[in-house]
C-alpha cells in the first residue's frame, strides 16, 4: 500500500435547481394591472399640468395628489417592467 499525495476526489454535490419560471397568466396579470396604474400617474400629469399653466403655480389642496398619482404612475412603469423582463435568477 502506497501513500500519494493527492487527496482524493470531492463527491459530487447536488444538481443545480431549475431555475423558477413564471406562467405567461402571471405576467399578462401584472402588465394589466401595471396598465390600470398608470391611469392616477397620467391624470396626476394633467391636472399638475393644467394647475400650473392656469395660475402660474401648484395650488396646496393639488400638489399632495398630484405627488401620490405619480408614485403610483412610477409604480405601475415599475410592475410593468418586471412583467416584461421576468424574474432574474
Amino acid at each position: 500500500m502506497s501513500i500519494s499525495d493527492t487527496p482524493p476526489p470531492a463527491p459530487p454535490g447536488p444538481p443545480p435547481a431549475p431555475p423558477n419560471k413564471r406562467g405567461g397568466c402571471l405576467t399578462a396579470i401584472m402588465a394589466i394591472f401595471g396598465i390600470l396604474m398608470l391611469l392616477p400617474g397620467a391624470c396626476a400629469l394633467l391636472f399638475g399640468g393644467m394647475s400650473v399653466i392656469e395660475g402660474g403655480r401648484m395650488g396646496s389642496d393639488v400638489a399632495p395628489l398630484v405627488f401620490v398619482g405619480l408614485v403610483v404612475g412610477l409604480g405601475a412603469v415599475a410592475l410593468i417592467w418586471a412583467a416584461i423582463k421576468g424574474r432574474r435568477g
